[in-house]
């Protein structure tokens, strides 16, 4: 994991992080007139690892992810994925075929079914239309949702089903790094939001994408994120480390401020790991517990 560093003691050009990181940001600056959104970016997201963008209103976090795929494009630097500068080497527009991104609430297109939702991304990548019938309907297997639903309309669905849907979409071209937009769950209800976390960190525990999200909720964050990405004001990292050097070892006022609204913040840093740790293997015996039975059902069936 990265170290718990403010931004001016990020380093940006070892070899070891050219070597492990998923995304790299070199000195990135984005402005739109006077106003810098992003501010000397310097940051190595590791591949395979969910990294989380946390911060308040304004302060660069969705303009960051959205340079990922080339939607806003930066004034300075260099942003890699997998050692290869992505200004140089692809259009944005077969990049963002090769990124899945989920949208802010879910981002379905209304006139279209959940499996036709599904299905958008595939005849592009020239996958016949049955199979990419078939994979569609895994996927919203994948994602926790029935077969049933897949000739409903977005209307049709509850916002947590739409946002499942909207990870299906995102997971079906297959690409290995998965951008989560701005308020990604904050539309649904508590409940839902907590069902659509621990789906997020089943798929990361079977799937292990480069996952990069966005959020205002330090708790999220905290639960959800290997590496946490801090953004202050004026579009700064303050900070970005693990969330419990995060918690344990704020860089700076802001980051102390801003991490003390969070529930972990009153908890100390190894039952913070606890947490983190009971919640992971809770998932884990669900799933074994799941495919034990399917094995058992399949078993018995064979009379």
């Amino acid at each position: 994991m990265p170290a718990s560093t403010p931004q001016e003691t990020i380093p940006s050009n070892s070899a070891q992080a050219a070597r492990t990181a998923g995304i790299e940001f070199s000195q990135v600056t984005k402005r739109y007139g006077a106003n810098t959104v992003v501010n000397n970016l310097t940051l190595s997201i590791p591949a395979g690892e969910t990294t989380v963008f946390v911060g308040s209103s304004g302060c660069g976090k969705t303009t960051t992810l959205r340079m990922i795929n080339r939607m806003v494009e930066p004034q300075e630097g260099t942003i890699t994925i997998g050692g290869s500068k992505i200004s140089q080497t692809k259009t944005p527009y077969k990049l963002r075929r090769s990124i899945g991104y989920v949208m802010q609430s879910g981002g379905l297109l209304p006139h279209r079914t959940v499996l036709e939702n599904v299905m958008t991304v595939l005849p592009v990548e020239r996958h016949p239309k049955p199979q990419a019938k078939e994979r569609a309907l895994d996927l919203l297997g994948t994602v926790g949702l029935d077969a049933s639903l897949a000739q409903r309309y977005p209307a049709q669905l509850s916002g947590g089903q739409a946002q499942r849907v909207g990870v299906a979409r995102a997971l079906a071209a297959d690409a290995s790094i998965l951008p989560h937009g701005r308020a990604t769950f904050s539309a649904v209800d508590p409940i839902v939001r907590t069902e659509l976390q621990e789906e997020l960190l089943r798929l990361q525990g079977e799937l292990h994408k480069t996952i990069v999200f966005v959020t205002h909720d330090i708790d999220e964050a905290l639960f959800l994120g290997d590496n946490i990405a801090v953004f202050a004001p004026g579009g700064k990292l303050a900070q970005y480390g693990a969330p419990e050097e995060i918690l344990t070892n704020p860089a700076n006022d802001f980051v102390e401020s801003f991490v003390s609204q969070s529930v972990g913040a009153l908890l100390p840093a190894d039952v913070m790991r606890q947490v983190r740790y009971i919640r992971r293997e809770r998932y884990r015996r669900t799933r074994e517990a799941a495919a034990s039975g399917e094995g058992a059902a399949s078993t018995s069936g064979r009379g």
